[in-house]
């Protein structure tokens, strides 16, 4: 995965090599896909959530510049893959999933593989998780039409969120900077992922 998807995406930041090495994908999918870990797409995980495929996790990790101090906060973890990628590079991960059996399942198998910086918390992810921020980083494992004002908060100034902007049937991914409390987002590459509830923009209805 790391020779065939990763690195000819110009990822090569070795903490991000090093996780990606370090974590074994197939401990962190259904067991009926554990043959389909690392394929080089999104695995469909059930429930309109996907596993995000490796290249586009790791092009998103890159873009975030994930330092060891960082308190990271991850949305939408689904079976605790990329938590547990990000938990081998920040200082603590706290993750939220809303469904409350793949959020028990992902601290299941965080726990398992032994890892004790991270914590996963089910509830709504558009909520957050703002008793243990603020956060150097948020990371949304999957698309958005709009980041609410809510996670914004939930930012530290100097910190960024890394999110997938669906546009249509395609998406970008998107790099925020909170500078004065103010989000100024910059566009990284292009990806796409099924939009996470809680995410899409109010349609405003007309007369």
């Amino acid at each position: 995965m790391v020779d065939t998807q990763v690195r000819p995406s110009d990822v090569t930041k070795f903490p991000i090599i090093d996780a990606l090495l370090t974590v074994p994908r197939e401990d962190y999918v259904p067991t009926g896909l554990r043959d389909a870990a690392y394929i080089g797409e999104n695995l469909d995980i059930g429930g309109g959530r996907v596993l995000l495929e490796p290249r586009t996790l790791a092009k998103m990790l890159d873009a975030a510049d994930v330092e060891p101090t960082d308190v990271v906060l991850d949305l939408g973890c689904g079976l605790g893959y990329s938590t547990a990628v990000l938990a081998h590079m920040a200082e603590f991960v706290v993750a939220v999933e809303e469904d409350a059996e793949l959020a028990e399942e992902a601290q299941q198998n965080l726990s398992t593989s032994g890892i004790d910086n991270a914590a996963v918390f089910a509830g709504e992810l558009a909520e957050g998780a703002a008793k243990n921020g603020p956060y150097d980083l948020i990371m949304l494992q999957g698309a958005v039409e709009v980041v609410p004002q809510t996670l914004v908060d939930q930012v530290k100034d100097g910190g960024r969120i890394v999110a997938i902007f669906a546009e249509g049937a395609l998406g970008v991914v998107r790099v925020g900077h909170k500078i004065d409390g103010v989000m100024n987002w910059r566009m990284v590459f292009n990806a796409a992922a099924p939009v996470l509830n809680g995410f899409r923009k109010e349609v405003a209805f007309t007369f």
